[in-house]
């Protein structure tokens, strides 16, 4: 591939291994944005001509059919379910696929113990760190082994967030010139693939009042608990929904206890419905306690859904002057959608403001950057 200054970009093998779809939450999303964004640079746009080949996790491709088209890829004799077999095929099958590149780019977090180098790191959190207890005792083990020996051989470590590039410099001491953001991007086909509300409101149940919809798997740190008792204590209107999208996770037992019938658990739903009821959101809500950068704020803003968010690690910076950013507090959120219904009109534009930092677009460029500074080629 010929970049835009004449010369050839050097190969490039991203490990998406780990990536079983469906079951590794918006880290899924993050990198096939930014490899999507990447293939769509083009012409004199900084960062044009990578086209790495994509090592795809059994199942990847036909979940990311785009991702397939737009750039090479390869997948594996073996799935990845089990993460015995997904360790030893990256130190044996994925080893032999990187012989005739330049440079490797771990999305996972990790990298095999005799990995290729130079590479390219890529760490979405350290919640880990944070919140010990949501990580079963094995788990908690292999990540405080791994991620430090992987940082400490990377070429660069790739975040999605300033606060997780602080997070890892501090914790692991890592060079801070070998520690680049990469944000979230939003592809600008988000909002024509959107459900009518009509259909919506049909399809689910949902009544003609308002709704307030939580993207999110049901994982303790995504503290669901925090809006059923908002919506039992404050929230009270008779008409309103909340509306809750998003698999099952380990702290699903406070969700499925809950009674109230204006709770409505959909559980996942297709893209354009998802995209549909954020559109049609009196508010997105999103409570979490720990993010390493909460995608769905961009996707909501780019939606035209005001912001409500705790004021928590990353949110804050995502977030910016573009919603509600709230301790939590239950007296905090208590008038959080009256605040919302004042000034819904400021907020939806600074939204929109705020989104156009955040496409696929750019995050390709970021992502260049980083494969440009791991190479010594910038």
């Amino acid at each position: 591939m010929t970049a835009p200054d004449g010369g050839e970009r050097p190969a490039v093998l991203v490990n998406l291994l780990w990536c079983v779809p469906g079951r590794v939450g918006g880290s899924e999303e993050y990198l096939v944005r930014q490899l999507l964004g990447l293939a769509e640079l083009d012409g004199g746009d900084r960062g044009a001509g990578w086209r790495p080949t994509v090592a795809m996790a059994r199942g990847l491709a036909g979940a990311h059919p785009e991702l397939a088209e737009r750039l090479p890829w390869v997948e594996p004799h073996f799935g990845s379910d089990s993460r015995l077999r997904r360790i030893v095929g990256e130190s044996t099958w994925l080893r032999t696929h990187a012989n005739d590149v330049a440079l490797v780019h771990h999305g996972g977090g990790t990298a095999p113990l005799r990995a290729h180098r130079p590479y390219v790191l890529t760490i979405h959190d350290l919640q880990f760190r944070t919140y010990p207890e949501y990580f079963t005792r094995l788990k908690r083990a292999y990540l405080g082994a791994a991620i430090p020996r992987s940082v400490r051989h990377a070429a660069v470590v790739a975040v999605p967030s300033d606060y997780v590039r602080r997070s890892v410099i501090e914790a692991y001491g890592a060079d801070p010139d070998r520690v680049m953001v990469v944000p979230h991007g939003i592809e600008p086909t988000l909002v024509t693939h959107v459900t009518p509300e009509g259909d919506l409101r049909t399809r689910y149940r949902l009544g003609d009042g308002p709704v307030v919809v939580y993207p999110a798997v049901t994982h303790p740190h995504k503290n669901h608990a925090f809006l059923l008792d908002l919506m039992a204590r404050h929230w009270t209107d008779p008409d309103l929904r909340l509306v809750l999208t998003g698999g099952t996770g380990l702290g699903d037992v406070a969700v499925a206890a809950c009674t109230d019938p204006r709770v409505c658990r959909l559980g996942r739903v297709p893209e354009a419905d998802r995209n549909g009821l954020l559109a049609m959101a009196r508010a997105m809500v999103f409570p979490s306690r720990y993010e390493g950068f909460g995608a769905p704020l961009i996707e909501a803003m780019t939606l035209g859904a005001p912001v409500v968010a705790a004021d928590t690690t990353c949110m804050p910076q995502i977030v910016g002057d573009a919603g509600l950013v709230l301790p939590l507090d239950a007296g905090a959120w208590a008038g959080a959608l009256d605040e919302v219904d004042r000034r819904r009109e400021e907020l939806v534009a600074a939204g929109h403001r705020r989104a156009t930092d955040f496409t696929s677009a750019a995050s390709g460029r970021a992502l260049a950057d980083v494969y440009a500074r791991a190479l010594g080629l910038s």
